[in-house]
């Protein structure tokens, strides 16, 4: 629609051509839609580009600023829905929401709202400042203290009352509870919290150091840096952060772990699972968010291709058997096997799991929190499983050979068995497995399938523009000579969207190694890691780093990405 939009102003003589690809220069640096870059550069005013829109698409036009929004109709539309699409719902009329516009032919915008509200959607069109204003105005006091920013909520600090104790070993809990509850400490925290939310966070990352204290946030599985609160509200921040875990705040000299569940209204709910760590400065606090309106089940687009993921379905389907993921920390194993479980989740099936945490509750699985103090860890567990009469078992992680020898038995003895390794491939689990001391046949026996996986970041597609590459470097990541020019290379120019990072999401990438009867034979006649994965690739298998290049000739992520997330074959 920005190409024939400029087009339709052009030869209505509204803007001149100079006038229109200057626009889109602006567009492309600063990002927004063209009509909005076309008022900001002063080329049409506002009124006069309202007026067209109306007349080209049929639909009427509104001025915002002389209208007032009823809040009920405003709640009909969440917020992150009105940023998404830019738009703000004006009027109720029977089973009608009229909604203001800034392009009438956005269908996507439309359908979504259709579906969100369950009302039909009639349109209006209204400038972009206006919408954008409309939206700051009618939806900013939401969330209360969260809209605050760093610095509003700085300013609130007397700087005489800002030290909270100061020997570190005699600290008056008393004292601890009252910081923590003071107004500012409970805004910045909620300020912390919120705005982890808001910028895709996954991580929240609260470090104190000699002579600062930073807040960092793991947003698309890279580290960033966001504020750096004083040093003397360390344990003010501390305390607040474990009052609402519902932790011990007199304790600060072992590891503790709780859990924040946050409301933040129209139903949806936020958890975020805390882990306290006493460092040489004071205690450091991570905190992964679960937000399980956010988790994606539908393999397609988890980054599955056709092929690896036919082979995974028909895996998880037999009837018994050993299906692994393997991956580091934070490789997305935990939402693979979750998705492989609501696939295989039936009225018919009797499916336990045994997790350390369990992250998400999933409806008509039974799930096990593992306690290892009291004795409860994943063999204790499974042993339990094996007297509950199941027909799925998923173990969070085989750690050792106790665990590994009874998910194998099962797996043998008419179960299907889904847990994860920590390894670097698919081939080198089933070292990691005879390591540990299970005998080849065992292995060969139960095993059906071993699934590799890593996350790789999107490039943004706001910013997203072609990028030249030397053929050396494509050489240099295994793209095959015949292959260099038949495709683009994309990179991120960093914008509003993406935070100026140049990406935005992630997508994940797949090793699917089917345990076929020639592997097997290989894993007898004790074949290396090396050979196994040789013999692989010879019978089709797609590695971590085919996988990554094909996500590079889709334009889906960069070169960068490629070498970060997977090795050289």
């Amino acid at each position: 629609m920005p190409g024939r939009l400029g087009e339709l102003l052009v030869r209505e003589n509204l803007i001149t051509l100079q006038q229109l690809q200057k626009a889109q220069e602006e567009q492309k640096k600063t990002g927004g839609r063209l009509g909005f870059n076309l008022t900001k550069l002063g080329y049409i005013e506002e009124s006069e580009l309202t007026a067209f829109l109306s007349k080209q698409y049929g639909v009427p036009s509104i001025n915002l600023q002389e209208f007032e929004i009823d809040p009920e109709v405003i709640k009909l539309v969440p917020h992150e829905v009105a940023e998404k699409h830019q738009v703000i719902p004006v009027n109720r009329a029977g089973a009608s929401l009229i909604v203001a516009m800034a392009d009438p032919s956005n269908i996507f915008a439309i359908d979504d709202l259709k579906f969100l509200t369950g009302y039909n959607i009639e349109v209006v069109v209204a400038s972009d400042g206006a919408i954008k204003e409309s939206i700051e105005k009618y939806y900013g006091g939401e969330k209360g203290g969260a809209e605050l920013n760093y610095d509003e909520v700085m300013a609130e600090f007397d700087e005489d009352e800002i030290e909270v104790g100061g020997d570190e070993d005699s600290v008056n809990v008393v004292d601890l509870e009252r910081s923590a509850e003071d107004a500012p400490v409970v805004k910045l925290v909620n300020l912390i919290l919120i705005d982890a939310i808001k910028k895709g966070a996954s991580d929240i990352h609260i470090e104190p150091y000699e002579k600062d204290f930073r807040v960092r946030y793991r947003i698309d599985g890279v580290l960033y840096e966001m504020m750096k609160p004083p040093l003397k509200l360390k344990n003010s921040i501390t305390s607040r952060m474990k009052i609402m875990s519902q932790l011990d705040i007199a304790e600060r000299r072992l590891p503790q772990d709780g859990r924040i569940k946050l409301k933040l209204g129209k139903g949806r709910e936020m958890d975020y699972r805390v882990s306290v760590l006493p460092t040489l400065f004071g205690e450091k606090i991570v905190m992964r968010l679960l937000d399980k309106g956010n988790l994606q089940l539908d393999m397609t687009k988890l980054g599955f291709e056709a092929k690896p993921l036919a082979v995974f379905k028909t895996s998880i389907k037999r009837p018994y058997g050993m299906c692994l993921v393997t991956g580091p920390t934070g490789s997305g194993k935990t939402t693979t096997l979750y998705s492989a479980l609501s696939e295989l989740n039936k009225s018919t099936v009797n499916i336990s799991t045994a997790e350390d945490p369990v992250e998400y509750n999933l409806h008509g699985i039974n799930q096990v929190q593992m306690h290892d103090d009291i004795g409860l860890n994943f063999a204790a567990a499974l042993r339990a499983f094996l007297r509950q009469d199941p027909n799925i078992i998923m173990v969070g992680e085989i750690r050792d050979f106790e665990t590994a020898e009874i998910a194998v038995k099962a797996a043998l003895t008419g179960h299907m068995v889904l847990s994860t390794l920590h390894t670097n491939d698919a081939p080198s689990t089933v070292s990691r497995l005879l390591n540990m001391g299970i005998e080849p046949f065992l292995v060969t026996a139960s095993v059906n399938l071993i699934l590799a996986q890593r996350l790789g970041r999107r490039i943004c597609n706001e910013c997203k523009t072609p990028l030249d590459v030397p053929e050396s470097a494509l050489l240099d990541i295994q793209i095959k000579p015949q292959e260099i020019g038949s495709f683009q290379v994309f990179k991120g120019q960093g914008c509003a969207t993406c935070s100026e990072t140049g990406y935005k999401g992630r997508v994940a990438l797949y090793e699917v190694m089917d345990f076929t009867e020639e592997l097997k034979e290989f894993v007898i006649n004790g074949a290396s890691a090396a050979e196994i994965k040789a013999e692989a690739i010879r019978l089709g298998m797609q590695t971590l780093r085919m996988s990554a290049l094909n996500k590079l000739r889709e334009g889906v992520t960069t070169i960068e990405e490629v070498t970060r997330v997977s090795a050289h074959d």
